[in-house]
Protein backbone atom coordinates (compact mmCIF):
# COMPACT_ATOMS: atom_id res chain seq x y z
CA UNK A 1 0.00 0.00 0.00
CA UNK A 2 1.56 3.58 -0.87
CA UNK A 3 2.25 5.45 1.85
CA UNK A 4 0.25 8.37 0.67
CA UNK A 5 -2.72 5.95 -0.09
CA UNK A 6 -2.31 4.90 3.80
CA UNK A 7 -2.51 8.95 4.71
CA UNK A 8 -5.97 9.25 2.99
CA UNK A 9 -7.46 6.17 4.37
CA UNK A 10 -6.59 7.09 7.68
CA UNK A 11 -8.22 10.54 7.55
CA UNK A 12 -11.20 9.01 6.20
CA UNK A 13 -11.69 6.86 8.90
CA UNK A 14 -10.44 9.59 11.58
CA UNK A 15 -13.25 11.77 9.66
CA UNK A 16 -15.67 8.47 10.55
CA UNK A 17 -15.06 8.35 13.71
CA UNK A 18 -14.72 12.20 15.17
CA UNK A 19 -18.79 11.89 13.94
CA UNK A 20 -20.49 12.40 17.26
CA UNK A 21 -24.61 13.18 17.13
CA UNK A 22 -25.19 17.19 18.05
CA UNK A 23 -28.41 15.74 20.32
CA UNK A 24 -25.69 13.69 22.48
CA UNK A 25 -24.66 16.47 23.97
CA UNK A 26 -27.86 18.21 25.69
CA UNK A 27 -28.68 14.68 26.41
CA UNK A 28 -25.64 14.13 28.89
CA UNK A 29 -25.63 17.66 29.53
CA UNK A 30 -22.27 18.34 28.27
CA UNK A 31 -21.27 21.86 29.20
CA UNK A 32 -19.77 22.61 25.29
CA UNK A 33 -16.60 24.69 25.29
CA UNK A 34 -16.83 24.71 29.01
CA UNK A 35 -20.14 27.41 28.53
CA UNK A 36 -23.75 26.98 30.21
CA UNK A 37 -26.85 27.05 27.82
CA UNK A 38 -27.04 31.05 28.57
CA UNK A 39 -23.69 31.31 26.99
CA UNK A 40 -21.94 32.04 30.57
CA UNK A 41 -18.50 30.10 31.37
CA UNK A 42 -18.58 26.86 33.66
CA UNK A 43 -17.86 27.94 36.76
CA UNK A 44 -14.33 25.74 37.65
CA UNK A 45 -12.20 28.10 40.01
CA UNK A 46 -11.84 30.81 42.07
CA UNK A 47 -9.31 34.04 41.53
CA UNK A 48 -8.19 36.79 43.07
CA UNK A 49 -6.32 37.71 40.35
CA UNK A 50 -8.23 39.07 37.33
CA UNK A 51 -12.09 39.67 37.01
CA UNK A 52 -14.34 40.20 33.58
CA UNK A 53 -17.83 41.67 33.94
CA UNK A 54 -20.36 41.77 31.37
CA UNK A 55 -23.49 40.77 32.85
CA UNK A 56 -25.15 40.67 36.33
CA UNK A 57 -27.60 37.67 37.38
CA UNK A 58 -31.15 38.84 38.06
CA UNK A 59 -33.06 37.65 41.13
CA UNK A 60 -35.63 35.80 39.48
CA UNK A 61 -32.88 34.35 37.48
CA UNK A 62 -31.41 34.81 33.33
CA UNK A 63 -29.09 37.29 33.07
CA UNK A 64 -29.18 41.41 32.30
CA UNK A 65 -26.46 42.99 30.28
CA UNK A 66 -24.52 45.72 31.25
CA UNK A 67 -21.19 47.67 30.44
CA UNK A 68 -18.36 45.82 30.13
CA UNK A 69 -15.71 46.08 33.21
CA UNK A 70 -12.57 44.85 33.96
CA UNK A 71 -10.78 44.26 37.33
CA UNK A 72 -6.93 43.82 38.17
CA UNK A 73 -6.30 42.64 41.66
CA UNK A 74 -9.64 44.26 42.39
CA UNK A 75 -9.17 47.78 40.51
CA UNK A 76 -11.01 49.13 37.46
CA UNK A 77 -8.76 49.03 34.48
CA UNK A 78 -10.43 52.21 32.66
CA UNK A 79 -9.13 54.00 36.53
CA UNK A 80 -5.67 52.70 36.02
CA UNK A 81 -5.07 53.97 32.67
CA UNK A 82 -6.80 57.21 32.86
CA UNK A 83 -5.04 57.53 35.83
CA UNK A 84 -1.57 57.00 33.86
CA UNK A 85 -2.38 58.97 31.05
CA UNK A 86 -3.48 61.86 33.14
CA UNK A 87 0.01 61.80 34.62
CA UNK A 88 1.65 61.04 31.49
CA UNK A 89 3.55 57.93 32.94
CA UNK A 90 4.15 54.67 31.53
CA UNK A 91 2.42 52.01 33.37
CA UNK A 92 3.22 48.53 31.96
CA UNK A 93 5.66 47.66 34.87
CA UNK A 94 3.53 48.90 37.51
CA UNK A 95 0.56 46.84 36.29
CA UNK A 96 3.11 43.78 36.32
CA UNK A 97 3.99 44.85 39.87
CA UNK A 98 0.29 44.74 40.76
CA UNK A 99 -0.51 41.83 39.58
CA UNK A 100 2.46 39.59 41.02
CA UNK A 101 1.63 41.32 44.57
CA UNK A 102 -1.93 42.43 44.31
CA UNK A 103 -0.65 45.82 45.48
CA UNK A 104 -0.77 48.79 44.02
CA UNK A 105 3.69 50.05 44.34
CA UNK A 106 4.73 53.09 45.92
CA UNK A 107 7.16 55.33 43.87
CA UNK A 108 10.67 53.67 45.41
CA UNK A 109 9.13 49.98 44.88
CA UNK A 110 8.12 51.51 41.18
CA UNK A 111 11.72 52.76 40.37
CA UNK A 112 13.96 49.38 42.07
CA UNK A 113 10.83 46.96 40.04
CA UNK A 114 11.72 48.94 37.21
CA UNK A 115 15.29 48.26 37.44
CA UNK A 116 14.79 45.02 38.04
CA UNK A 117 12.97 44.41 35.39
CA UNK A 118 15.90 46.31 32.92
CA UNK A 119 18.56 44.06 34.56
CA UNK A 120 16.88 40.77 33.37
CA UNK A 121 16.32 42.58 29.84
CA UNK A 122 19.54 41.00 28.04
CA UNK A 123 19.58 37.35 26.77
CA UNK A 124 22.19 35.11 28.09
CA UNK A 125 24.97 34.25 25.06
CA UNK A 126 23.45 31.06 24.11
CA UNK A 127 20.19 31.93 24.14
CA UNK A 128 21.12 34.98 21.70
CA UNK A 129 22.86 33.06 19.54
CA UNK A 130 20.02 30.16 19.52
CA UNK A 131 17.49 32.26 18.24
CA UNK A 132 19.51 33.66 16.03
CA UNK A 133 19.51 30.04 14.33
CA UNK A 134 15.13 29.83 14.82
CA UNK A 135 14.86 31.07 11.21
CA UNK A 136 10.58 30.33 10.85
CA UNK A 137 7.60 31.84 9.60
CA UNK A 138 5.79 32.48 13.12
CA UNK A 139 7.24 34.61 15.86
CA UNK A 140 4.45 32.61 18.56
CA UNK A 141 6.63 29.21 17.75
CA UNK A 142 9.78 31.05 17.62
CA UNK A 143 8.58 32.36 21.33
CA UNK A 144 7.64 29.20 22.49
CA UNK A 145 10.98 27.73 21.60
CA UNK A 146 12.86 30.11 23.43
CA UNK A 147 10.94 30.17 26.62
CA UNK A 148 11.21 26.40 26.67
CA UNK A 149 14.94 26.43 26.39
CA UNK A 150 15.18 28.88 29.22
CA UNK A 151 14.11 25.93 31.20
CA UNK A 152 18.35 24.88 29.99
CA UNK A 153 19.55 28.01 31.51
CA UNK A 154 17.74 28.20 34.75
CA UNK A 155 19.52 27.33 38.08
CA UNK A 156 16.75 25.89 39.47
CA UNK A 157 13.95 25.51 36.53
CA UNK A 158 11.49 22.29 38.45
CA UNK A 159 11.33 24.40 41.96
CA UNK A 160 7.41 25.43 41.93
CA UNK A 161 7.66 27.16 45.28
CA UNK A 162 6.25 30.84 45.48
CA UNK A 163 9.81 32.77 45.99
CA UNK A 164 11.36 30.78 42.81
CA UNK A 165 7.93 31.31 40.92
CA UNK A 166 8.24 35.26 41.07
CA UNK A 167 11.87 35.09 40.67
CA UNK A 168 11.03 33.42 37.10
CA UNK A 169 8.05 35.33 36.37
CA UNK A 170 10.58 38.48 36.12
CA UNK A 171 12.71 36.78 33.84
CA UNK A 172 9.62 36.19 31.39
CA UNK A 173 8.20 39.54 31.62
CA UNK A 174 11.99 41.26 31.01
CA UNK A 175 12.99 38.69 28.41
CA UNK A 176 9.56 38.32 26.08
CA UNK A 177 10.22 41.74 25.15
CA UNK A 178 14.03 41.09 23.90
CA UNK A 179 13.09 37.89 22.76
CA UNK A 180 10.45 39.07 19.84
CA UNK A 181 12.28 42.08 18.93
CA UNK A 182 14.96 39.82 17.96
CA UNK A 183 13.00 36.87 16.45
CA UNK A 184 11.06 39.40 14.26
CA UNK A 185 14.72 41.19 13.23
CA UNK A 186 15.92 37.57 12.56
CA UNK A 187 12.78 36.80 10.30
CA UNK A 188 12.83 39.81 8.85
CA UNK A 189 16.48 39.22 7.79
CA UNK A 190 15.92 35.70 6.22
CA UNK A 191 13.00 36.28 4.62
CA UNK A 192 13.25 39.81 3.00
CA UNK A 193 17.01 40.13 2.96
CA UNK A 194 17.05 43.00 4.97
CA UNK A 195 20.13 44.34 7.66
CA UNK A 196 20.18 42.29 10.28
CA UNK A 197 20.06 44.75 13.59
CA UNK A 198 20.34 43.35 16.91
CA UNK A 199 20.29 46.68 19.37
CA UNK A 200 20.69 45.87 23.12
CA UNK A 201 18.01 47.02 25.81
CA UNK A 202 18.81 50.36 27.48
CA UNK A 203 19.18 51.27 30.72
CA UNK A 204 16.29 53.77 32.23
CA UNK A 205 13.45 53.76 30.16
CA UNK A 206 10.17 51.11 30.18
CA UNK A 207 9.97 47.90 28.83
CA UNK A 208 7.73 49.56 25.96
CA UNK A 209 10.61 52.37 24.59
CA UNK A 210 13.11 49.65 24.73
CA UNK A 211 10.64 47.01 22.43
CA UNK A 212 10.61 49.60 20.38
CA UNK A 213 14.24 50.48 19.93
CA UNK A 214 15.42 46.74 19.53
CA UNK A 215 12.79 46.37 17.05
CA UNK A 216 12.81 49.32 14.89
CA UNK A 217 14.84 51.67 16.88
CA UNK A 218 12.87 54.89 15.74
CA UNK A 219 9.62 56.01 17.61
CA UNK A 220 7.56 59.44 18.68
CA UNK A 221 6.55 59.69 22.58
CA UNK A 222 3.21 59.08 21.69
CA UNK A 223 4.27 55.84 19.94
CA UNK A 224 5.57 54.51 23.00
CA UNK A 225 2.64 55.90 25.53
CA UNK A 226 0.41 53.85 23.24
CA UNK A 227 2.21 50.79 23.26
CA UNK A 228 2.72 50.59 26.71
CA UNK A 229 -1.09 51.09 27.18
CA UNK A 230 -1.99 48.19 24.89
CA UNK A 231 0.31 46.14 26.83
CA UNK A 232 -1.72 47.21 30.12
CA UNK A 233 -4.98 46.54 28.57
CA UNK A 234 -4.11 43.07 27.13
CA UNK A 235 -1.96 41.99 31.01
CA UNK A 236 -5.10 39.62 32.37
CA UNK A 237 -8.09 38.31 31.32
CA UNK A 238 -9.50 36.23 33.83
CA UNK A 239 -9.22 33.13 34.76
CA UNK A 240 -11.20 31.44 31.84
CA UNK A 241 -9.62 32.95 28.92
CA UNK A 242 -8.32 30.13 26.46
CA UNK A 243 -4.67 30.43 27.32
CA UNK A 244 -4.96 31.43 30.69
CA UNK A 245 -7.07 28.40 31.60
CA UNK A 246 -4.28 26.54 29.58
CA UNK A 247 -1.76 27.73 32.08
CA UNK A 248 -3.84 26.92 35.04
CA UNK A 249 -4.66 23.53 33.61
CA UNK A 250 -0.90 22.42 32.55
CA UNK A 251 0.67 24.57 36.30
CA UNK A 252 -1.96 22.23 38.39
CA UNK A 253 -0.24 18.87 37.27
CA UNK A 254 2.73 20.29 38.64
CA UNK A 255 5.17 20.68 35.51
CA UNK A 256 7.91 23.41 35.28
CA UNK A 257 6.73 27.24 34.25
CA UNK A 258 8.96 27.09 30.67
CA UNK A 259 6.27 23.82 30.01
CA UNK A 260 3.45 25.52 30.97
CA UNK A 261 3.99 29.28 29.29
CA UNK A 262 4.98 27.56 25.99
CA UNK A 263 1.43 25.79 26.41
CA UNK A 264 -0.29 29.05 26.99
CA UNK A 265 1.62 30.40 23.80
CA UNK A 266 0.29 27.80 21.22
CA UNK A 267 -3.21 28.48 22.78
CA UNK A 268 -2.69 32.73 22.42
CA UNK A 269 -1.51 31.54 18.82
CA UNK A 270 -5.02 30.36 17.44
CA UNK A 271 -7.11 32.50 15.09
CA UNK A 272 -9.95 32.02 17.65
CA UNK A 273 -7.89 33.87 20.72
CA UNK A 274 -4.81 35.99 20.45
CA UNK A 275 -4.31 35.86 16.44
CA UNK A 276 -8.18 37.28 16.31
CA UNK A 277 -5.97 40.78 15.45
CA UNK A 278 -4.44 39.56 12.66
CA UNK A 279 -7.81 38.67 11.13
CA UNK A 280 -9.28 42.10 12.14
CA UNK A 281 -6.52 44.00 10.65
CA UNK A 282 -6.86 42.00 7.13
CA UNK A 283 -10.48 42.66 6.86
CA UNK A 284 -9.66 46.47 7.12
CA UNK A 285 -7.78 46.43 4.55
CA UNK A 286 -9.85 44.53 2.38
CA UNK A 287 -12.91 46.56 3.50
CA UNK A 288 -10.67 49.72 2.42
CA UNK A 289 -10.23 48.44 -1.31
CA UNK A 290 -13.93 47.20 -1.55
CA UNK A 291 -15.95 50.02 -0.46
CA UNK A 292 -15.73 52.96 -2.32
CA UNK A 293 -17.29 55.18 -0.40
CA UNK A 294 -16.15 55.49 2.98
CA UNK A 295 -18.91 57.57 3.96
CA UNK A 296 -21.64 55.63 2.93
CA UNK A 297 -23.86 53.67 5.38
CA UNK A 298 -26.14 51.80 2.48
CA UNK A 299 -22.65 50.58 1.00
CA UNK A 300 -21.38 49.82 4.49
CA UNK A 301 -24.15 47.52 5.27
CA UNK A 302 -25.19 46.21 2.10
CA UNK A 303 -21.54 44.72 1.89
CA UNK A 304 -21.55 43.54 5.79
CA UNK A 305 -24.68 41.60 5.07
CA UNK A 306 -23.18 39.96 2.25
CA UNK A 307 -20.42 39.11 4.68
CA UNK A 308 -22.87 37.76 7.63
CA UNK A 309 -24.54 36.06 4.90
CA UNK A 310 -21.29 33.94 3.78
CA UNK A 311 -21.06 35.57 0.05
CA UNK A 312 -18.07 38.22 0.43
CA UNK A 313 -14.54 38.33 2.01
CA UNK A 314 -13.88 34.83 3.07
CA UNK A 315 -17.43 33.65 3.26
CA UNK A 316 -16.76 32.40 6.70
CA UNK A 317 -20.17 34.32 7.92
CA UNK A 318 -18.04 36.43 10.82
CA UNK A 319 -16.90 39.96 11.29
CA UNK A 320 -13.94 40.15 13.15
CA UNK A 321 -13.73 42.04 16.18
CA UNK A 322 -17.22 42.24 17.14
CA UNK A 323 -18.58 40.13 20.01
CA UNK A 324 -17.09 38.85 22.91
CA UNK A 325 -17.70 35.94 24.92
CA UNK A 326 -18.92 37.72 28.58
CA UNK A 327 -18.62 41.69 27.04
CA UNK A 328 -22.26 42.62 25.58
CA UNK A 329 -23.29 46.07 25.44
CA UNK A 330 -19.40 47.18 25.48
CA UNK A 331 -15.50 46.18 26.22
CA UNK A 332 -13.63 48.43 28.51
CA UNK A 333 -10.59 47.98 26.28
CA UNK A 334 -11.86 48.76 23.08
CA UNK A 335 -13.23 52.22 24.70
CA UNK A 336 -10.27 52.75 25.99
CA UNK A 337 -8.06 51.71 22.84
CA UNK A 338 -10.42 53.90 20.59
CA UNK A 339 -9.38 57.03 22.61
CA UNK A 340 -5.73 56.06 22.18
CA UNK A 341 -6.42 55.04 18.30
CA UNK A 342 -7.91 58.84 17.74
CA UNK A 343 -5.14 60.72 18.92
CA UNK A 344 -2.80 58.48 17.45
CA UNK A 345 -4.55 58.70 14.02
CA UNK A 346 -4.42 62.65 14.12
CA UNK A 347 -0.68 62.63 14.68
CA UNK A 348 0.25 59.81 12.38
CA UNK A 349 -2.48 62.11 9.49
CA UNK A 350 -4.82 59.07 9.17
CA UNK A 351 -7.94 60.39 10.68
CA UNK A 352 -10.17 59.35 7.23
CA UNK A 353 -9.00 55.65 8.06
CA UNK A 354 -9.98 56.39 11.43
CA UNK A 355 -13.15 57.64 10.99
CA UNK A 356 -13.89 54.64 8.33
CA UNK A 357 -12.88 52.19 10.83
CA UNK A 358 -15.52 53.75 13.50
CA UNK A 359 -18.09 53.74 10.71
CA UNK A 360 -17.65 49.90 10.19
CA UNK A 361 -17.96 49.53 13.90
CA UNK A 362 -20.60 51.49 14.44
CA UNK A 363 -22.80 49.80 11.10
CA UNK A 364 -21.17 45.77 12.22
CA UNK A 365 -23.32 46.14 15.38
CA UNK A 366 -26.23 47.19 13.69
CA UNK A 367 -25.82 44.95 10.79
CA UNK A 368 -24.90 42.01 12.67
CA UNK A 369 -28.78 42.68 15.32
CA UNK A 370 -30.60 43.23 12.25
CA UNK A 371 -28.99 39.80 10.86
CA UNK A 372 -29.81 37.68 14.13
CA UNK A 373 -32.93 39.54 14.54
CA UNK A 374 -32.37 38.49 18.71
CA UNK A 375 -32.05 41.35 21.26
CA UNK A 376 -28.85 40.20 22.42
CA UNK A 377 -26.62 43.11 21.84
CA UNK A 378 -22.91 42.96 20.80
CA UNK A 379 -20.41 45.22 20.97
CA UNK A 380 -16.74 45.60 19.54
CA UNK A 381 -13.85 43.82 21.81
CA UNK A 382 -10.00 44.68 21.75
CA UNK A 383 -8.90 43.49 18.92
CA UNK A 384 -11.58 45.74 16.67
CA UNK A 385 -8.42 48.65 17.06
CA UNK A 386 -5.07 46.65 17.86
CA UNK A 387 -4.43 46.33 14.35
CA UNK A 388 -4.96 49.48 13.17
CA UNK A 389 -3.25 51.13 16.40
CA UNK A 390 -0.05 48.49 15.59
CA UNK A 391 -0.13 49.34 12.03
CA UNK A 392 -0.18 53.21 12.94
CA UNK A 393 3.08 52.80 15.30
CA UNK A 394 5.07 51.28 12.58
CA UNK A 395 4.32 47.49 13.86
CA UNK A 396 4.66 44.99 11.11
CA UNK A 397 1.45 41.81 11.41
CA UNK A 398 3.97 39.30 12.22
CA UNK A 399 4.33 40.66 15.57
CA UNK A 400 1.00 41.45 16.46
CA UNK A 401 -0.30 38.04 18.47
CA UNK A 402 3.54 38.03 20.13
CA UNK A 403 2.83 41.68 21.18
CA UNK A 404 -0.12 40.07 23.00
CA UNK A 405 1.86 37.50 24.99
CA UNK A 406 4.39 39.92 25.77
CA UNK A 407 1.44 41.70 27.84
CA UNK A 408 0.14 38.12 28.93
CA UNK A 409 2.60 36.87 30.19
CA UNK A 410 1.87 39.19 33.58
CA UNK A 411 -1.11 37.45 33.86
CA UNK A 412 -0.33 34.02 33.23
CA UNK A 413 2.21 33.74 35.77
CA UNK A 414 -0.22 35.45 38.18
CA UNK A 415 -2.54 32.78 37.87
CA UNK A 416 0.28 30.11 37.70
CA UNK A 417 1.44 31.65 41.21
CA UNK A 418 -2.07 31.42 42.20
CA UNK A 419 -2.74 27.68 41.20
CA UNK A 420 0.31 26.36 42.21
CA UNK A 421 0.41 28.35 46.36
CA UNK A 422 -3.07 28.38 47.32
CA UNK A 423 -3.99 25.37 49.96
CA UNK A 424 -6.65 23.86 48.05
CA UNK A 425 -4.63 23.19 45.27
CA UNK A 426 -5.67 19.88 42.76
CA UNK A 427 -4.86 18.79 39.51
CA UNK A 428 -7.67 20.07 36.98
CA UNK A 429 -9.05 17.01 35.25
CA UNK A 430 -12.72 17.50 34.18
CA UNK A 431 -14.68 14.59 32.35
CA UNK A 432 -15.80 13.37 28.95
CA UNK A 433 -18.71 11.00 28.54
CA UNK A 434 -18.43 8.10 25.95
CA UNK A 435 -20.87 7.72 23.40
CA UNK A 436 -19.32 4.69 21.31
CA UNK A 437 -20.08 1.11 22.14
CA UNK A 438 -17.95 -1.46 23.09
CA UNK A 439 -16.29 -3.34 20.08
CA UNK A 440 -15.31 -7.50 20.19
CA UNK A 441 -11.98 -8.27 19.56
CA UNK A 442 -10.99 -9.75 16.35
CA UNK A 443 -7.96 -11.45 15.41
CA UNK A 444 -5.54 -10.09 12.93
CA UNK A 445 -5.57 -13.04 10.63
CA UNK A 446 -9.64 -12.70 10.46
CA UNK A 447 -9.92 -8.94 9.72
Amino acid sequence: MKKEYLIYRLSEFAKESTKIDNELFPKYDVKRGLRNEDGTGVLVGLTKVGNVVGYERLPEGGLKAIPGKLFYRGYDVEDLAHGLIKEKRFGFEEVAYLMLSAKLPDKEELAAFRELLNDHMPLEQKTKMNILDLEGQNIMNILARSVLEMYTFDPNPDDTSRDNLIRQAIELISKFPTIIAYAYNIYRHSTQGRSLHIRHPRENVSLAENFLFMLQKEYTELDARTLDLLLVLQAEHGGGNNSTFTVRVTSSSGTDTYSSIAAGIGSLKGPLHGGANIQVADMFHHLKENIEDWKSVEEIDTYFMRMLNKEAYDKTGLIYGIGHAVYTISDPRAILLKELARDLAKEKGRDVEFAFLELLEERAIECFAKYKGTKKRVSSNVDFYSGFVYEMIGLPQEIFTPLFAMARIVGWMAHRIEELTFDGKRIIRPAYKNVLDEQKYVPLKKR
